[in-house]
């Protein structure tokens, strides 16, 4: 299938479009941070929240907002997703990435609705995973699946013209230490020398959260009602080899999905003439322990929370969350509606956590008690 991006269109005046991203959830604390390493932060969230929204303020797909953002992310060692990837018990990273619309975008209308989403796991030499998934997902030629691994991804990867880079790529010294550490063995050996340029290695980016079990997503509302969930990981530290999160598994780290806000010619006659919307969209992001995530299918339950019980987003939201608490799992989740209603409810200390609306005012947050600013 031939790729292609939304024609740039300037949206009408009183047009909706949001954007929302994490970048992980997990036991960071402001007692242990410095002001720097909020700033470093804060700073990296802010510049994934503009590169969404330089795409949705021209009227382009959430789909591509979110790639755009996630994308930053990926390429930020702070960030337990791309370069800075966290290590499994073997000294190797395995990423994961996925990516769900409530409907097909705009700018590929033969995208089967059925399509739904793609996952991938076990990536060793994708640069930006969720790059690939974006790609995966407009290619149902190559890909007729929702979920795919290893080999055969990067082969298709490779087909389709995305950068495969070297394991050393993903190599970052924190992350290193972090992972022999946590097994009670030296740094050293180090699996490749220093690279004399590379900020992370010079103290540049001083990792807030230790041992993370994170990922980084973004939700998207663009102007045509369309909601796109993306989310991108390197898993959590010292997994066991092979271990597959939620991040590839629809309906536990990432859902997004459409319905008629409507039933029978009744309600929809009311609807009408009332001017509601024909149709209801979210999407949803998650971070933390994603094994909880998974056991407790905690993406799906807030959508149909919401769809089948008539639960606000919000409320939906923090009963999944709490959820995941009573059984044992730390973590948070961002989630977003067809209508721009937003919540970053989360169970633990901290989460990396932004919005960004129409004003192109990005707004931020690292601790649970923090309000976005």
């Amino acid at each position: 299938m031939v790729d292609k991006t939304t024609p740039t269109l300037r949206p009408p005046p009183n047009a909706r479009y949001v954007l929302v991203c994490h970048g992980g959830a997990g036991t960071m604390s402001r007692a242990g941070s410095t002001p720097e390493q909020r700033a470093a932060y804060n700073d990296a969230l802010r510049a994934a929240l503009k590169a969404g929204y330089k795409i949705l303020s021209q009227g382009g797909e959430a789909m591509d907002a979110t790639v755009a953002a996630v994308t930053v992310m990926e390429n930020c060692p702070l960030f337990n997703s791309g370069k800075g990837a966290v290590f499994n018990t073997a000294g190797k990273n395995e990423l994961e990435a996925s990516l769900m619309l409530s409907k097909p975008p705009a700018s590929h209308p033969a995208i089967p609705v059925s399509r739904r989403a793609v996952g991938m796991t076990l990536l060793t030499h994708v640069c930006n995973p969720s790059a690939l998934a974006r790609a995966l997902y407009l290619s149902p030629d190559l890909l007729p699946h929702p979920f795919i691994s290893g080999a055969t991804a990067e082969t298709l990867a490779e087909s389709l013209g995305q950068q495969l880079v070297d394991e050393s790529y993903f190599y970052t010294k924190k992350r290193w230490v972090e992972h022999r550490r946590g097994l009670n063995l030296p740094d050293e050996p180090f699996p490749y020398p220093d690279p004399d340029d590379d900020e992370n290695e010079k103290g540049g980016f001083p990792l807030l959260d230790l041992m993370p079990t994170g990922t980084v997503g973004a939700v998207a509302l663009d102007i045509r009602g369309c909601v796109a969930a993306l989310t991108s990981t390197g898993g959590r530290t010292n997994k066991l080899v092979g271990r597959i999160g939620d991040t590839p598994h629809a309906g536990s780290g990432f859902w997004a999905e459409e319905w008629p806000s409507a039933a029978g010619w009744v309600q929809k006659t009311w609807s009408k003439i009332w001017g509601l919307p024909a149709s209801h969209a979210l999407g949803v992001s998650g971070t933390g322990d994603g094994d909880y995530f998974i056991r407790c299918a905690t993406a799906a339950t807030i959508a149909h929370r919401v769809k089948f019980l008539g639960e606000s987003l919000e409320k939906a939201a923090e009963y999944a969350v709490e959820e995941l608490r009573v059984n044992g799992g730390i973590g948070g989740v961002i989630a977003l509606d067809s209508m721009g209603n937003v919540t970053m409810p989360l169970n633990c200390p901290g989460m990396y956590r932004g919005v960004i609306r129409e004003d192109g005012v990005p707004l931020t947050a690292i601790f649970d008690d923090d309000v976005l600013e």
